[in-house]
């Protein structure tokens, strides 16, 4: 059954070594992320699933490693402990998960992560949620992905003006932990405003379903026109 869960932006710019200069404008989404990832640890949970958007879905065992060296960085990061298996590394966004997780010291749970494909449908990633929470009696999920990024002109997808609109239903779902209004995200509008995180939401609002668990938004700000929240449900 799921305990407890934490909801944060994936993009790499939120590692300082990615950011260098620029580091000190995520602060605040940095913080955040410490405190949604503390509320898990808080929760006891059994088992830690790390959830994310990636081209292809799949599961990441624990030990799976992960590099920034696409984004010119020298750095390695694990997702947990464990011998590093053999297969694909960590996607981006899991990446990201196994730098917070480091930076927190996670030692709370067994890991393994979960990439979710873009492509997946509502209903698809919906079963996987509800999967990962039968698992173990107590499950915890972090949950990788951005909202739109088309929120200015100088966003990665330009401006459109249904991006605005989008980032605040989700923000507003992620902070009241609202798994109907999650699952009603369109799909094919995620797609059209770049907004990666709409299937690993939808993951979390299957594991949810049921839970009888509060939200509370942490964090929410469009730097660089690209909507990032950060949520903790429990």
């Amino acid at each position: 059954m799921l305990v407890a869960a934490a909801v944060c932006p994936s993009p790499p710019l939120l590692v300082p070594e990615v950011a260098t200069g620029a580091a000190p404008e995520l602060d605040a989404a940095r913080a955040a992320c410490a405190d949604a990832v503390g509320l898990l640890a808080a929760s006891r949970p059994d088992r830690l699933y790390v959830v994310g958007p990636a081209e292809e879905g799949g599961a990441y065992p624990a030990g799976s490693a992960g590099s920034f060296a696409g984004f010119g960085v020298d750095l390695s990061v694990r997702l947990g402990e464990g011998p590093r298996p053999a297969g694909r590394p960590l996607p981006t966004s899991l990446a990201v998960a196994a730098w917070l997780l480091a930076r927190a010291a996670w030692a709370d749970a067994p890991i393994e992560g979960r990439a979710v494909a873009a492509t997946a449908t509502p209903d698809v990633c919906a079963g996987i949620g509800r999967e990962l929470a039968g698992s173990a009696e107590r499950v915890a999920l972090l949950v990788m992905g951005d909202g739109s990024a088309c929120r200015t002109v100088k966003a990665p997808g330009y401006l459109d003006e249904r991006a605005a609109g989008f980032d605040a239903e989700a923000a507003r779902a992620l902070g009241t932990a609202d798994t109907t209004a999650l699952l009603a995200l369109d799909a094919g509008l995620a797609v059209e405003l770049k907004a990666a995180g709409r299937a690993p939401w939808q993951v979390l609002a299957g594991a949810a379903e049921g839970a009888g668990l509060d939200g509370r938004l942490l964090f929410e700000d469009a730097p660089y026109g690209v909507g990032y929240f950060v949520a903790a449900w429990s």
